[in-house]
């Protein structure tokens, strides 16, 4: 199953791929049921907080009625930034599927590791690797295209 759902996790990647946002894409399953869904905008809106991760927290609290998701499971393309990290061990996520390490900016065991710091109050079971090579080749295209089109800048 972890493969069926990251694959939805990188089709919401590709939804914001088509926007010439970052294409990382994030999925929240619970009884395997998709009860949250997210992709990044954070261009397209101006807002630094709207990571794929934080609006598919957003959305499965919203379906779910409330803002703890015990025993549910995230499936993101890329390793989640320290922000993203916070929020899913403040969400109480259960289990973290990522498809792809960040090795500038990851927060889930490359640069940090706040989903599972012992001092904090919930710790997440975290696996790599799940279509990892999709989701890494997915980003460096996109990173390509953009050093192709120079009128694009991110950092």
């Amino acid at each position: 199953m972890d493969n069926y759902f990251m694959k939805e996790a990188i089709c919401e990647a590709l939804k914001a791929y088509e926007l010439k946002e970052i294409p990382i894409g994030a999925v929240i399953v619970k009884n395997e049921e998709i009860v949250g869904r997210g992709y990044n905008l954070k261009e397209t809106l101006k807002d630094a907080t709207l990571h794929a991760e934080i609006l598919a927290i957003k959305d499965a609290c919203k379906n779910l009625g409330g803002w703890r998701l015990p025993g549910c499971t995230m499936y993101v393309t890329l390793e989640p930034c320290a922000m993203c990290a916070g929020a899913l061990v403040n969400a109480r996520v259960e289990r973290l599927v990522i498809g792809t390490r960040d090795h500038k900016t990851g927060a889930c065991g490359s640069i940090l590791n706040i989903v599972q710091m012992q001092n904090l109050n919930h710790q997440i079971t975290v696996e790599f690797g799940i279509l990892g090579d999709e989701c890494s080749n997915m980003l460096k295209r996109f990173f390509s295209e953009l050093r192709k089109n120079k009128n694009i800048k991110y950092r």
